[in-house]
């Protein structure tokens, strides 16, 4: 068979071409410690190797947002701390408030501390984060969530809204509580209510907080009491101020009064004592009960004398119910503070799932397109050998003509 120096040119050329990219492809696969340069060396593996690079950015995005979980809940939880603390603080004002010892002028400077408190309970109401944001506010983290009124109370201006971060593929977890669960809506364990005598009254009866008889009838209402007295025989009647503000419907209870007597109604119970004047009141208030209106009336109530015959009396139910109240408080405050731990430990186990699937992401990425150093440094050689072979060949096979054998 006859080839032409044309073709056989080309031939060599192309052969020797190729010899030298396989060359310099092993050399840059070896330089780079990587087996796959280009999808076409091998596209099976290129896409799978894709797709377990996506889920290794995936599972690094879910990391930060962890990260980002954690520091939220850790200055939440540092915060409450600092709240917990200042209920422990107004507790013990508040059972120190009613050592029958102090004068009026003694629990005015409770009452002055109190203030100072209840400024120091807005502060932490109205926190925020590392960025400016409220932390309290639900979703409306631009707000200051509290308002002051007057020093007595706050109205709050967030929603009910918790903040959720994608922490795993399946999982979102609350960076935030909001704050009308913590400093308002309070409710204790056992759905009891506040029991306030009416700042008019005048005389000495006292109605003690309520015991649950039958959980199925609460209702949540708020309910009043209402003695009157005819011609020496005082009686009681129950209204449910909620449906019937005006009192103008019948109402729930109406019977006659003698000390130490069970009043009940709705699933509460009540036990009565002393001797109430006609026309005195007790408000029955439902459980839910804000921190702020709970340390504003008893701001008020020790700031009022105790001159009068039944100031004593009020004082005495006001401070048992403000008792009542900041011990549900730290109930409530627990409770949250519980849950937040309760999310931060399971940030904890979710970091070490994350770590551990990031390791297996990265041997399986790593048997896909990482090199075999032995292997690859081995074919380097055999494709160097044969390229200068080829070379050799193709200077020699070139020489061989009729006018090199004349000469």
């Amino acid at each position: 068979m006859r080839i032409s120096t044309a073709s056989f040119y080309d031939n060599a050329s192309t052969k020797i071409s190729d010899l030298q990219s396989s060359v310099a492809q092993k050399q840059t696969q070896i330089a780079s410690g990587k087996r796959i340069l280009t999808p076409a060396d091998d596209p099976v593996a290129a896409a799978a190797a894709l797709r377990v690079s996506q889920a290794i950015d995936v599972n690094t995005q879910f990391a930060a947002n962890r990260d980002t979980a954690k520091s939220a809940l850790s200055l939440q939880e540092s915060i409450l701390g600092n709240y917990t603390t200042l209920l422990q603080n107004v507790k013990t004002l508040t059972i120190a408030a009613g050592n029958g010892a102090l004068d009026d002028s003694q629990r005015q400077y409770m009452a002055s501390e109190l203030a100072g408190r209840y400024q120091e309970l807005m502060g932490i109401a109205n926190s925020r984060d590392s960025t400016g944001n409220y932390i309290f506010g639900g979703f409306q983290n631009t707000t200051a969530p509290f308002t002051d009124v007057a020093g007595t109370t706050a109205t709050y201006n967030g929603d009910q809204g918790q903040r959720q971060l994608q922490v795993s593929t399946s999982r979102q977890l609350p960076t935030n509580d909001a704050g009308s669960a913590i400093f308002q809506n309070i409710k204790s364990g056992d759905d009891s209510v506040s029991v306030l005598p009416d700042a008019g009254n005048s005389g000495t009866g006292v109605i003690s907080a309520a015991t649950v008889t039958d959980a199925t009838q609460l209702t949540h209402h708020n309910y009043s009491i209402d003695f009157t007295t005819t011609a020496g025989v005082t009686s009681y009647k129950v209204f449910d101020l909620s449906t019937d503000p005006t009192k103008t419907l019948a109402p729930l209870v109406s019977a006659n009064y003698t000390i130490g007597q069970t009043i009940a109604f709705k699933g509460l119970q009540f036990t009565a004592s002393g001797s109430p004047a006609s026309g005195d009141k007790y408000n029955i208030n439902p459980n839910a009960q804000s921190i702020f209106k709970t340390i504003g009336d008893l701001i008020t109530s020790l700031n009022t004398p105790t001159t009068a015959p039944n100031a004593k009396t009020n004082l005495t139910a006001s401070l048992s119910s403000a008792n009542n109240n900041v011990t549900a408080a730290l109930d409530t405050v627990l409770n949250v503070r519980a849950a937040g731990g309760a999310r931060l430990q399971e940030l904890d186990t979710l970091d070490t799932e994350g770590d551990n699937r990031s390791l297996q992401y990265a041997s399986t990425l790593s048997s896909l397109q990482d090199l075999d150093y032995a292997k690859a440094v081995s074919e380097l050689t055999q494709n160097q050998l044969t390229l200068q072979a080829a070379q050799q060949s193709f200077v020699k096979i070139a020489n061989l003509s009729l006018f090199n054998y004349i000469n």
